[in-house]
């Protein structure tokens, strides 16, 4: 059936209702949680469910359909999104690796917008001096005041000069 995972135990890429089933099982047992609290909590994140059904879902032959509402209930609980939730589980991987990994990755999404916006702050910069070569020693001298690190601001003054910081 449709519903029922392949023989070989493995659950494929593309098999995003088995992958919900696999994260389910695997984070709820990360957490130590019992199919019980499981159920209690995506109760209270909304959407009515019982031991049974979450039994069914992890284990059951054929394994109990997640509509919609009960995947957003998961992802409500486990604290997940719901593209990671249909995603197979990663093995040796457990919460607080999870949780240092979401970390790295905010963290990276922040640095790569914050150097996205200072090259284009630098390239605005450089244009503004070509069009007033006059500015350019005050200029910098602004960078030094606000920055008040010299060898800072004479990065921030070298990366102008380029006409770009990447």
């Amino acid at each position: 059936m449709a519903g029922d995972r392949p023989e070989s135990g493995e659950v494929p890429l593309l098999y995003s209702e088995g992958n919900v089933a696999a994260r389910v099982a695997l984070e709820r047992e990360v957490r130590g949680w019992s199919t019980t609290e499981l159920a209690e909590r995506v109760t209270r994140a909304g959407v009515k469910m019982n031991q049974t059904a979450v039994w069914r879902i992890e284990n059951g032959t054929p394994r109990r359909r997640i509509n919609l509402d009960e995947a957003l209930a998961f992802t409500r609980v486990f604290e997940l999104p719901l593209e990671e939730l249909m995603s197979p589980p990663l093995e040796g991987l457990d919460i607080a690796s999870r949780r240092l990994v979401q970390e790295a990755v905010e963290a990276f999404y922040e640095t790569r917008d914050a150097r996205d916006r200072l090259h284009h702050a630098v390239v605005a910069i450089a244009d503004h001096i070509k069009a007033h070569p006059d500015s350019s020693r005050a200029i910098h001298e602004q960078c030094l005041r606000l920055m008040g690190d010299e060898r800072d601001a004479r990065t921030l003054s070298n990366d102008i000069g380029d006409g770009g910081h990447y």
